[in-house]
This record gives C-alpha cells, structure tokens and sequence, in this order.
C-alpha cells in the first residue's frame, strides 16, 4: 500500500472494467483521482464510495473541449497532474475490409486514437511545467498482432496508440515526463460482449463466463483481470518505474509468446505417429 501516496491521477473510462478497478486500487495506493466516462450514474456512484479522494467528471474522450475540461479539474482541484492513464476505449466494426463503414471507422478511430492524442495534448503542458509525470496509453496485443481482435479496425487503431506513444515518448522523455502504453491480452471485462451487440448492461454481466471460456487460451491457466491491469498501471504511475519510457509492456500470460507447450507436444505426437505409419 501506499505506492501512489500524494500522486494525482486522471483515468478515463473509469465506469466499468479496466478503468473502473485502476482506479480502486490506484486510491487504495494513496492516489488522488479524477475519473472520467460518459455514464454519469456509475461515475458519481464509484467517486461516492471511494471518498474524498476521487472525483468524477463526465466526459466524453471524443470532444476536446471535455478532455481539456478534464484535465484541468484534476490540477485545479488537486494542484497538479502526476499521471494519466487514457484508458477508455470501445469496440468497433467487425467483418473484412470489404464491408467497413467509414462513418463507423472515423467514430472507432475517435474513440481508440484520437482521444488518446488529446488526452496527451492538454496533460503535456501542465507536466512539461512540473518537470515530472507518467502518462499511460492502453493498448492491446492486437495493435502488436494482427488477427487477436475480430476487428480489424480495433487492431489497426490500437497499433497506431502504440506507436503513437513510443513518439511521444521521445519528445516528452527530455522533460522528464514518462509515456508509456499497456496492451493487454485477454482480459475478462464486458468488452467483448458489447464487440458481439449486448447492451451495456447485459455485457457487464459477462465477464464470468468470459473467465471460464478462456481459461487455457494462454500459458498461465486464467484468463486475464482487470487486477492485472490496474496494478501494470500503478507500477508505471509510480517513482518505480522512472527509467521506463516508451515502453509497451504486454500483459497478456504470454499469450503472444507462441504456441502453448502442450499444444505444441500434442502436434510432436501426432507427427511421430504419422511418420511411423508412413515407414511402415
């Protein structure tokens, strides 16, 4: 506990999933927090029980006006910015190339990317002037690999965040401000059942059966949680990690690694046993 102690954090899409537990435990970590997302009810409700050291804002990642508006409640209320976590995010259109909709793709685009650069935007100045500060970028494993998201679209917007950071990094690096992105692998939030059409509500009650469903989808035999996610976050957020910038650290199970080892000694069996009945 107390690895966050005094620091002051912005984390957007805090109303469910990811955002929603980062900033559980970046409080329970001596954090002060402002978080953000579009869902007044579930903003106010989650600032409400996490005290006086948390602050909802609604918002909207997509209007500038609102990112900047953010920002600037967490330095006004606070005096400071020490990290932002951009965070929120969304699926997108699934399906080929062939049948994309390019209304649908600019509004991925938006949500995914373009709400990253603002956020970035307005929280550079106020942590140029401090000399000091980490901002976290979330990623995927599907910005690192194609085909580990069913939209293409998704994975090309969160390549580009990835990269996008690693070029901000290198500016902000000679201020001392640390930028960094997270790709997680398969974590079990109601994102994929929004991706499949569920309402919010519905989605939110999915994470369970996603947990059971993909328990062996990667070496370590549990999907991800969003505890993994949150506590990648705090150590980026914290004076631990201050030589790491523009980092994309993948926390995934190892996912990405390769094929699983079982996987890959079943296929070692089954070509010995072929090749015998080949000799024979």
């Amino acid at each position: 506990m107390g690895r966050l102690e005094g620091k002051v954090a912005v984390i957007t899409g805090a109303t469910s999933g990811i955002g929603l537990r980062t900033a559980e435990v970046f409080v329970a970590e001596g954090a002060k927090v402002v978080i953000a997302g579009r869902r007044a009810a579930e903003g106010e409700q989650l600032a409400n029980r996490l005290g006086a050291n948390c602050v909802f804002r609604q918002t909207d990642v997509m209007v500038d006006d609102q990112i900047r508006a953010l920002i600037e409640l967490a330095v006004g209320t606070f005096g400071r910015l020490d990290c932002l976590f951009n965070n929120a995010g969304g699926p997108a259109q699934t399906g080929g190339i062939e049948g994309l909709d390019a209304d649908r793709f600019d509004a991925a685009i938006a949500v995914l990317l373009r709400s990253v650069m603002l956020g970035m935007k307005y929280a550079a100045p106020h942590m140029k002037k401090q000399g000091f500060g980490s901002i976290i970028n979330n990623g995927s494993i599907a910005g690192r690999l194609a085909g580990y998201s069913s939209s293409l679209v998704y994975g090309a917007a969160k390549a580009a965040v990835i990269h996008l950071t690693k070029c901000v990094a290198m500016e902000l690096g000679e201020s001392n401000v640390r930028v960094n992105s997270i790709s997680p692998g398969l974590i079990a939030t109601g994102i994929f059942g929004k991706a499949l059409g569920l309402s919010t509500d519905a989605a939110e009650r999915t994470p369970e059966t996603i947990r059971n469903a993909y328990a062996t989808a990667q070496p370590i035999p549990r999907a991800g949680l969003t505890d993994d996610i949150a506590y990648a976050a705090v150590f980026l957020a914290s004076d631990e990690s201050g030589f790491v910038n523009g980092h994309d650290l993948v926390v995934d199970g190892a996912m990405t690694g390769g094929r699983n080892w079982s996987q890959q000694q079943q296929g070692y069996v089954a070509m010995r046993k072929l090749l015998g009945e080949v000799v024979e």
